[in-house]
């Protein structure tokens, strides 16, 4: 019998049936969406936090942060987790800076501080964001000036009691009205407001428009009482010495900080760890690309389980058919059909179920991606809306593996049964 015949007899089949098959096809096309909202989503999630980390800076950026040195590996924590867990480093100071600026890659660098204190105007009070920076922050930073000015070299060195502010932080505190040229008061001192930033919006975590930006040396002398910083952020002039002028900011820090180099070490254990980490936003991305990609084969894994189920299903109804058709088989062979022609019916017939389970999982799994991408874009994130090639050829190529090998087992048993045992079932 041709394949065309064959398939015509599957569709008639098919058609007869039009629930058991709609039943069958329904556990693929759930397994196959899943795969492919999994691989959209870590697109989605991956670019999200690739641009997030790309408003720190872009690929010319090195961030040098505060850590709690450790002599267990793997065992420092970075800025974030010191600040929460309320531990201080105190060792990375604007010095440091200075000399990084000496360094012959590095353009120009801005050092920053965050702390959180009353702030108020007029009536007004409000628990708010300070940010301390160096003059250079926006000339480095993506955040732009929408109205009046940011602060110079000169007052910060001076210690000028002058601010800028977010975005939302003016909103609060002056509404609709100018603020330029108004007095805030950060707990007991005034500052004089000089400029307004341009909506920015939230980065990772960090809302840049609900913060006060002032000099740095003046919330040092002023405001916290200390002479430290919790980050640097330097510029290089060329991207293909970025390793090297990484390996030289850790090099100087080291000897600014007293602590021995390990190439001399013969006891690693007895060398002090660094208490700073130098990392490059290059480097950072390629880390958070490493995590979105775990995270994404896990759910894959997951995701597995449920083509698994939709591959027993699949089993499960092709047996039945094959008890409900014996009778038919039994005659088809009697007339002269072989073994080859009633495993390539019931074969065919189970592909094809998951091919068109496959199919519509494709076009459902591409709809819900696209309408979460749109969601996302509502709350204001970043959300590309991107489906891969490679989220195509492994939803397909599930869709077919599973029809091979689940429709295998109940296809030999079809053709396999006696024609004569199998006119007598009915």
């Amino acid at each position: 019998m041709s394949i065309i015949a064959t398939i015509k007899i599957i569709l008639k089949a098919m058609a007869a049936n039009k629930v058991r098959t709609g039943l069958t096809v329904l556990g693929m096309v759930i397994g196959i969406a899943s795969v492919i909202i999994v691989f959209s989503a870590g697109e989605g999630i991956n670019g999200l936090i690739l641009s997030q980390i790309e408003s720190f800076g872009g690929s010319d950026m090195i961030e040098t942060e505060i850590k709690v040195p450790s002599a267990k590996k793997g065992g420092e924590m970075q800025a974030g987790a010191n600040l929460a867990m309320g531990v201080q480093i105190t060792t990375l100071i604007l010095d440091d800076m200075d000399d990084i600026n000496k360094l012959p890659n590095v353009a120009d660098s801005y050092a920053g501080i965050m702390a959180q204190e009353q702030v108020s105007y007029g009536n007004e009070l409000r628990k708010a964001y300070l940010f301390g920076a160096t003059a250079s922050f926006i000339d480095l930073d993506q955040s732009e000036i929408e109205s009046g000015r940011f602060f110079t070299e000169a007052e910060d060195k001076s210690l000028s009691q002058v601010a800028v502010l977010g975005y939302k932080i003016k909103e609060k505190l002056f509404g609709e009205s100018d603020p330029i040229g108004r007095y805030i008061k950060i707990r007991k001192e005034k500052f004089r407001v000089i400029g307004v930033l341009k909506e920015r919006g939230a980065v990772m975590v960090v809302d840049f428009d609900d913060f006060i930006y002032a000099p740095i040396r003046t919330l040092h002398k002023k405001i916290m009482g200390i002479d430290y910083v919790t980050f640097f952020m330097h510029k290089v002039a060329d991207t293909k010495l970025i390793n090297q002028t990484q390996e030289e900011i850790r090099y100087l820090l080291r000897e600014n900080h007293n602590l021995p180099h390990p190439e001399g070490a013969t006891d690693w254990q007895g060398v002090p760890k660094d208490d700073f980490r130098v990392v490059s936003m290059t480097e950072s991305m390629e880390i958070m690309e490493t995590v979105t990609g775990a995270i994404t084969l896990l759910l894959l894994a997951i995701v597995a389980i449920s083509l698994i189920v939709g591959g027993v299903g699949i089993i499960n109804i092709m047996h039945v058919v094959v008890t409900e058709r014996t009778a038919e088989i039994g005659l088809r062979k009697a007339v002269g059909a072989n073994y080859r022609d009633i495993m390539l019916q019931f074969l065919i017939e189970s592909i094809l179920i998951t091919i068109l389970g496959g199919i519509i999982g494709v076009v459902l799994g591409v709809a819900i991606s696209y309408l979460i991408s749109l969601g996302a874009n509502s709350y204001g994130l970043d959300w590309h809306f991107n489906v891969p090639l490679r989220a195509y050829i492994v939803s397909l190529g599930f869709s077919a593996f599973f029809g091979i090998i689940f429709g295998v087992f109940p296809a030999r048993n079809a053709a396999k049964l006696d024609p004569i045992e199998a006119l007598r079932h009915e």
